[in-house]
């Protein structure tokens, strides 16, 4: 269903700490040369406007029992919607840092949650419930901070090709809650669910290291500057999500928390309208995959335990943004 692996994290700290050396050793450097190092060469601010596309997030949990079939339960939300704010960058000579943070436009997402149960002792292979419903997005973010270091004048490359080490964090946090749904059991007539069904909280960590890439195309176009922009990284993840069933009796809360990893890939464009101004397109891919503990609680039957049986975690994003960039 989904991959599963190991995460091992020493390298990614290996990385981490590399390239902080390595910026250290640049600041001192260039600190040298120039009193105003701290200050950066330019700022550049923009607005950003986002669409993710067949996207969701997902988790599954397996029965704790006999006989343990696997998944007993998965969920799916859909991702679907528009989102919008800020980012920012500060160039130095060397390197640059930058900070982005958007929120949530849509208050429905596109799409169908979907929650399949497979708890036929019997036959544990065969899924004896399946439902559907509408998925509204309650305020939701997202934040990337990172910092790169500018190594190729030291790997000999062409002056309009710009390859970075990058490292960052990622965080999102995405409040969905079901509602007006409808239940399909094995010989049963559909069933209704009106009104909201799960409250959903969904929170990822994200620690990330790769490479970045602009290939400077100007001189072919007569724009004041257009460029070819890649990335490529891994992160460590770390994840947490809440889920409470708002129509079953009690409380019924689960917990999940898990560990994992995420691969992302970015290509874009950048196209100067006039010497300050840059519209900016991107297409952003992110899948995450996670693994864990699983958390049942239900304080009116006294119901409180923990297994990791089946935990699985991931998402799928998909994203083209929009972007209009002023650099001071």
């Amino acid at each position: 269903m989904i991959t599963r692996f190991k995460p091992n994290r020493t390298w990614l700290f290996a990385g981490f700490g590399l390239i902080l050396i390595l910026v250290a050793e640049a600041a001192s450097g260039e600190t040298d040369k120039e009193e105003g190092f701290f200050l950066p060469d330019h700022w550049s601010m923009g607005v950003k406007v986002r669409r993710l596309l067949d996207s969701h997030t997902s988790y599954e949990f397996g029965n704790p029992f006999p006989p343990y079939q696997a998944p007993l339960s998965r969920l799916e939300f859909p991702l679907d919607s528009w989102w919008g704010g800020i980012e920012a960058r500060g160039s130095y000579p060397r390197f640059s840092v930058g900070l982005e943070a958007l929120t949530s436009l849509s208050s429905e997402a596109n799409g169908r949650m979907s929650d399949s149960d497979w708890d036929d002792e019997g036959d544990p292979g065969f899924r004896t419930i399946y439902s559907e419903s509408y998925c509204r997005i309650e305020p939701s973010y997202a934040i990337r901070a990172d910092a790169d270091l500018r190594v190729s004048d030291w790997l000999g490359l062409p002056s309009t090709m710009d390859l970075r080490p990058v490292i960052g964090f990622r965080w999102q946090h995405f409040r969905l809650v079901t509602h007006d749904g409808v239940q399909y059991g094995q010989g049963e007539a559909p069933m209704p669910l009106p009104g909201d069904g799960i409250r959903f909280t969904q929170t990822y960590q994200q620690y990330f290291i790769g490479l970045k890439g602009d290939l400077d195309l100007t001189g072919y176009v007569p724009l004041h500057r257009f460029n070819l922009l890649m990335q490529v990284d891994w992160a460590y993840v770390q994840g947490e999500n809440e889920d409470l069933h708002l129509l079953r009796a009690g409380q019924r809360f689960t917990f999940d928390n898990t560990r994992g990893q995420a691969w992302h890939g970015l290509l874009g464009l950048k196209a100067g309208l006039l010497k300050n101004l840059t519209l900016g397109l991107e297409l952003d891919f992110l899948w995450l995959s996670t693994t864990g503990s699983h958390r049942l609680q239900n304080d009116l039957f006294d119901i409180d335990f923990t297994f990791h049986h089946g935990v699985e975690v991931w998402s799928r994003q998909i994203s083209l943004s929009l972007g209009l960039e002023y650099v001071f």
